[in-house]
């Protein structure tokens, strides 16, 4: 894609690093499936074959990213123990200006296993990233309450604002913790999809950018609540980009903004999420942010997550 002028705001926070993790072990999480909608059961068989697509996906999104100019650190999934869901490092831990971390409380017990604290030691050394405060959040999984990063929260860093869908993986106690520890305000919703399911995550239905927000208003029944997220968004200057239900299914509003390396928004989403967007409101899209894409069938079929869910910000 390309733009002749897109507005870059250079001192609106967006992450100029993002942390991936490539697989070792992908599959279809029976421990998460239940509160997944979009996650569908590996056949029979076919463990190795799925891993070695995922794999193949995840080396094809981040040479997409880095032909983006995107800052991509990787770090790889040790074999033991096996963690299916390990490509969304988004859940258990978050980054933030200051040298922050956050950890997070996860639904999952094989998820949990993900949060390696040698990881924090790694990035530090080998990436000179600067940790001042780990923030720890995962006593609440010994409370049955969760919160399980930016897939729970979809943060306005500028206005210090977490949007939050509560389900079975987000709570509320968590999240005031968090809100009243990072200085956040909480705006909180209930959402459900076409088949009356409740949202599992936050950024399956609402993405914000420095302009924009992709948000499915449809998914949100309670005119209450609806409102009190409009008010949110119209008031810190967010164009509404209002995606279908039918669009949420293929992963629509499952999209990241960073900046990259030359100093300019890029969008982030994957090939179905991109073709998802009606001609209208990738217009809109197209004026505002460069966008970059890749084909993550595989990892979206079994993994029930998509390009965001792969990425975990790094403020520097």
């Amino acid at each position: 894609m390309e733009t002749n002028q897109l507005p870059t705001h250079p001192t609106y926070p967006l992450a100029t690093q993002v942390l991936l993790v490539r697989p070792s072990a992908f599959g279809a999480n029976p421990e998460t499936a239940a509160s997944n909608a979009f996650q569908q059961e590996v056949p029979a068989g076919a463990e190795q074959k799925v891993q070695q697509k995922a794999l193949d996906e995840f080396n094809q999104f981040l040479l997409k990213l880095w032909a983006a100019r995107v800052n991509a650190v990787v770090v790889n999934d040790p074999e033991t123990p096996l963690t299916p869901d390990a490509i969304f490092p988004n859940n258990w831990i978050s980054f933030h200006k200051g040298g922050k971390v956050v950890l997070y409380p996860m639904l999952s017990p094989t998820r949990r296993q993900e949060r390696h604290p040698e990881l924090l030691a790694q990035l530090q050394e080998e990436h000179g990233l600067p940790f001042t405060e780990v923030i720890d959040l995962t006593y609440f999984e010994k409370e049955g309450k969760f919160l399980e990063g930016t897939g729970s929260l979809v943060l306005d860093r500028q206005h210090k604002i977490a949007y939050a869908c509560l389900s079975d993986r987000t709570h509320l106690e968590p999240l005031e913790v968090f809100c009243e520890k990072m200085g956040y305000r909480p705006v909180v919703f209930h959402a459900v999809d076409s088949n009356n399911v409740p949202i599992y995550h936050t950024n399956v239905i609402m993405s914000i950018g420095v302009d924009f927000a992709l948000v499915c208003l449809e998914a949100i029944q309670d005119e209450e609540e609806q409102g009190l997220l409009l008010e949110a968004l119209v008031d810190t200057g967010k164009e509404i980009i209002d995606l279908s239900l039918a669009q949420i299914k293929k992963m629509a509003a499952n999209m990241l903004q960073v900046r990259n390396k030359a100093g300019e928004p890029v969008l982030i989403m994957s090939e179905k999420g991109y073709r998802a967007l009606r001609k209208d409101q990738f217009e809109v899209l197209n004026q505002l942010t460069k966008m970059v894409r890749a084909d993550l069938r595989t990892i979206e079929a079994h993994g029930g997550g998509s390009a965001r869910c792969m990425l975990a910000e790094i403020f520097v």
